[in-house]
């Protein structure tokens, strides 16, 4: 009963923290999803987020999480693989999530420098023989540097599951007569699948939100959902509009949520 008493009191200051910091903000968020942009209580905002308008906005905000998603794995995975294969795996990592760690801001304002007119990328391409191209403001260049900003996030749990599959299971398929394609296709993906899903999560969610790349690297070419609730709130004022896309981006996301994890439920 007292290690009970104990255990609920050091919930407290999570539940307070969830409370503050989680629970109130949607509140917030659905209680001006019901005002116009007047002021008025009215339901008009629903109606205008299944409008065409939004709803092909809603579609490219996928798209484009799906190609940054999908980029990012078809990178991570094999570099996660042959990263748990070297002498210094975790240095290696190590390497690889420090650049996480700066700025997006200064990470953004790098890339306007390199795919500029007179960047580094055009550079290159005039010493290869291709000729100066227009890099910056395009989708190319979004969706590279989304997936440059990503990538350590894929990577991570990746490299975590492969790191802790157990050898005897790799070494029992080759005794088997599996060769190494099949022990991977049999043995290896299947059994760090988990780390692939923990992956997508993590790049998938935050991808359909981007607002500050769209606006630095794509130069609003690229519109998403969390463009549209930025040019609500700070440019139209109309934060009853913006409030809407957000409770729909958050349902959306609950719902990815839980799709991904009913799988794991159920194994």
């Amino acid at each position: 009963m007292n290690n009970k008493f104990i255990r609920n009191l050091y919930m407290v200051p999570y539940a307070v923290w969830v409370l503050i910091f989680v629970v109130a903000p949607i509140l917030l968020l659905l209680y001006y999803s019901f005002f116009d942009i007047h002021g008025e209580f009215s339901l008009i905002n629903y109606q205008r987020f299944f409008t065409p308008v939004y709803l092909k906005l809603t579609i490219s905000s996928f798209w484009y999480a799906f190609i940054i998603t999908a980029i990012s794995l078809l990178v991570s995975y094999p570099t996660a693989y042959f990263l748990s294969k070297t002498k210094h795996k975790q240095l290696w990592l190590l390497l690889i999530i420090v650049p996480s760690w700066v700025n997006l801001l200064l990470k953004a304002y790098a890339f306007i420098g390199i795919f500029g007119a007179y960047g580094a990328a055009n550079y290159i391409l005039e010493w290869i023989g291709i000729g100066s191209r227009q890099l910056l403001f395009t989708d190319f260049s979004f969706v590279f540097v989304a997936v440059y900003n990503f990538i350590p996030f894929m990577i991570l749990p990746i490299f975590n599951a492969i790191n802790g599959l157990n050898p005897a299971l790799i070494d029992a398929s080759h005794d088997l007569g599996a060769s190494r394609r099949t022990t991977f296709r049999r043995v290896i993906f299947p059994l760090t699948l988990e780390g692939v899903k923990i992956g997508c999560q993590v790049v998938f969610i935050p991808a359909l939100s981007l607002f500050m790349l769209t606006r630095l690297i794509a130069g609003n070419r690229v519109i998403t959902l969390g463009t549209a609730i930025e040019q609500h709130f700070l440019v139209t004022q109309d934060w009853g509009m913006g409030s809407t896309i957000a409770v729909f981006l958050i349902l959306i996301m609950f719902i990815i949520i839980r799709i991904t994890g009913f799988r794991k439920r159920g194994a």
